[in-house]
């Protein structure tokens, strides 16, 4: 299993951002193969963390045209900044 864990400072948000925000999360579960989705925003900060069974899927994902419009308007209008990373999980338990 993989995770995805992008992290940013956002900029600003609109409507367009939040409306994105819930379609690309629908369809990286429905369509793409996401195990699990989880965002939280605290201030100017968003950390993001999804779970993935493969690195084909991520990569489809990553490639999504409407993925990708949103990439864009990410870059030039709701993020300031943003990173990625992509894990993999060795191990995983719970109580």
């Amino acid at each position: 299993m993989y995770a995805v864990i992008f992290r940013a400072e956002i900029a600003r948000t609109d409507e367009e951002y939040s409306q994105m925000a819930a379609r690309l999360r629908e369809l990286a579960i429905q369509e793409y193969g996401c195990l699990e989705f989880t965002a939280v925003t605290e201030g100017n900060s968003e950390i993001a963390i999804s779970y993935w069974s493969s690195k084909e899927q991520i990569l489809a994902w990553k490639e999504n045209a409407m993925h990708l419009v949103a990439q864009e308007k990410g870059r030039s209008q709701w993020y300031s900044s943003y990173r990625v990373q992509i894990a993999e999980v060795v191990r995983e338990y719970s109580a």
